[in-house]
């Protein structure tokens, strides 16, 4: 294998995507069966048979949707998994379909590089996992990928990536300090996180979300609003699809539900779509309309999740560099609606949301970012959203600003660190006037930061941001600067301008408006109005004569004879 060569995976919920990074720096999807998008799904075969991962595995449920797992990621917590008569774990799930990987890896990179790729020689891996996991689900991961011969991967925060591909693939500006906002909803989970930049790299300050909301979630709501519109008329049937007994029922099932799928997608593309339900043998017509009337409540959700989090993160104002949409479910136009209203701009949406976090991954590898899953601070809480009686979703509950935890060891550099303290002016007598403590909001603590290099200096983040000394320690630290001394109101005065003490861009006075030029005198105005009128008025009137003796044959001699009498009568 060429050296430098790496792989990103992220395993999702439905479908799992893998990013391989050429030597040269070029970054393209791994294709599974002609398409960048693997089926999280496995089939476990009767017997003793390897388990089957992918679209053979959706295939192979036709036979016994019993023996099929569609979704390993959401029973990551359960152990293990009874599919048929077969007690299978949830590690052998994850690896399955991460062998399928390894496999397509071995079959066809391993042809374009130099030195052939085995088990024994796996690629440099990737994985990611939400920011939210524990050490245990991080491990079964980490075990899955050995299993599956893609041997020892390091572990990256899926905002972390999404926020690497949004900065590195999109190119937005994304200075030191500023944040980026990651709504990731996905099939079976959904993650709302604030990414800080740092001198260091990215790391998330923030996140929250909901383990049990996702696009399946749509595809029950929109299952539940066919049945709401054809079961009177056909109640033993949708007796059958919802509990079959059978397996020709749970076949039927299974196909309502690929098909309704495929109908929330086509939606989210044009306003109809048609399906056929099975054994009702019904054709359903659906619209936009009722798809986004059925998800509302979801969606409403996560974006007041999204909301608390961005209120939890405690940013200043114009540090936020954008909101980036994730996860194949953020296709559904409504969501890029609902949260331009409540958030006040338009989030970022590109056509492959899926890919994000695959090739955000295989980027931060480059980019050296800090994306250490065990250092992510959480908000604590995860909000509960009812939906009321009259369809309404309550204001979100609110939640106290965290500041990033401090480091357990000492510093790398062995320097002693001393929390930020602001300096009061000396009075007459030589002695600080007393000052109270300055008081921190609840859930913020100061961070330690390096001592200032000069007292002189004045802040980078402008006055503005001075009133609060635990806003300026939780800026300093994520910026990496050293924090310098703060002066309280009035500043002492200043013998020379340099360019530090130039006020912030956001600070500076606003240029003058351009006065209106004077207009002349209201009886010349009127002249030449009555002028332009009477112009307007005879120039067509002179043509129409005009044209009038030429049809009547008379010369332009008589013409002008013709307006010389007219002239002489009006004298």
């Amino acid at each position: 294998m060429s050296p430098g060569a790496a792989l990103g995976v992220d395993f999702g919920t439905s479908h799992t995507v893998a990013v391989v990074r050429w030597p040269d720096g070029r970054a393209r999807p791994l294709l599974v069966d002609g398409s960048p998008l693997l089926p999280s799904a496995v089939y476990a075969p009767p017997g003793d048979a390897p388990l089957v991962a992918g679209r053979d595995a959706v295939h192979s449920a036709r036979l016994d949707p019993a023996r099929f797992e569609p979704n390993p990621k959401r029973r990551v917590d359960d152990g293990s998994v009874l599919l048929g008569e077969r007690d299978v774990p949830v590690v052998d799930l994850v690896a399955a379909v991460l062998g399928r990987l390894a496999e397509e890896w071995r079959r066809t990179v391993g042809d374009l590089t130099t030195g052939e790729v085995t088990a024994d020689t796996p690629p440099t891996l990737t994985l990611t996992c939400p920011a939210g996991w524990g050490a245990t689900r991080r491990e079964l991961l980490s075990r899955a990928a050995a299993e599956a011969g893609l041997g020892e991967g390091r572990l990256v925060a899926e905002p972390v990536a999404a926020a690497t591909y949004f900065a590195e693939v999109l190119g937005r500006d994304v200075p030191i300090g500023s944040a980026v906002v990651v709504h990731d909803f996905g099939a079976g989970t959904f993650d709302a996180s604030v990414v800080v930049r740092k001198a260091t790299g990215f790391e998330v300050l923030a996140v929250d979300g909901r383990t049990d909301l996702g696009g399946l979630d749509v595809d029950a709501a929109l299952v539940e609003h066919l049945a709401t519109t054809y079961a009177p008329a056909h109640p033993e049937a949708w007796e059958r699809l919802r509990n079959p007994a059978t397996v020709e029922d749970r076949r039927a099932k299974r196909q309502l539900w690929d098909d309704v799928r495929v109908a929330k997608e086509r939606l989210s593309r044009s306003p109809t779509a048609d399906l056929v339900i099975p054994i009702c043998d019904v054709e359903a017509h659906l619209t936009r309309a009722e798809l986004e009337k059925v998800a509302m409540p979801l969606l409403a959700q996560t974006v007041q999740v999204t909301k608390a989090v961005i209120d939890a993160a405690a940013l200043p104002a114009g540090n936020r560099a954008g909101v980036f949409l994730v996860g194949g479910s953020s296709r559904i136009p409504l969501l890029a609606t609902l949260l331009h209203r409540e958030l006040g701009e338009p989030p970022v949406v590109i056509e492959q949301p899926e890919l994000v976090v695959a090739e955000g991954a295989v980027l931060a590898v480059t980019a050296t970012l800090a994306s250490a899953p065990a250092a992510v601070p959480v908000t604590g809480q995860f909000p509960k959203i009812v939906e009321s009686a009259n369809g309404t979703i309550p204001p979100p509950t609110a939640i106290a600003p965290v500041s990033p935890a401090p480091p357990s060891g000492p510093p790398a550099d062995e320097e002693e660190r001393t929390p930020v303290v602001a300096s009061a002016p000396v009075n007459g007598n030589g002695a600080a006037p007393a000052k109270p403590a300055p008081s921190f909001p609840p859930g913020r603590a100061a961070v330690p930061v390096r001592p200032p290099k000069s007292a002189n200096r004045p802040s980078r983040f402008g006055r503005d941001t001075l009133a609060e000394p635990a806003l300026v320690a939780d800026l300093r630290a994520l910026s990496g600067h050293d924090e310098p001394r703060v002066y309280a109101d009035p500043e002492p005065a200043r013998t020379a301008t340099r360019r530090d003490d130039r006020p912030p861009v956001w600070d500076a006075p606003r240029p003058a408006a351009r006065p209106r030029p004077r207009r002349g005198n209201p009886f010349t105005r009127f002249l030449r109005a009555v002028f332009m009128f009477v112009l307007l008025v005879a120039t067509p009137v002179a043509a129409a004569i005009v044209a009038f003796h030429y049809a009547t044959g008379d010369s332009y001699t008589d013409i002008l004879d013709a307006i010389r009498r007219w002239l002489d009568e009006l004298r």
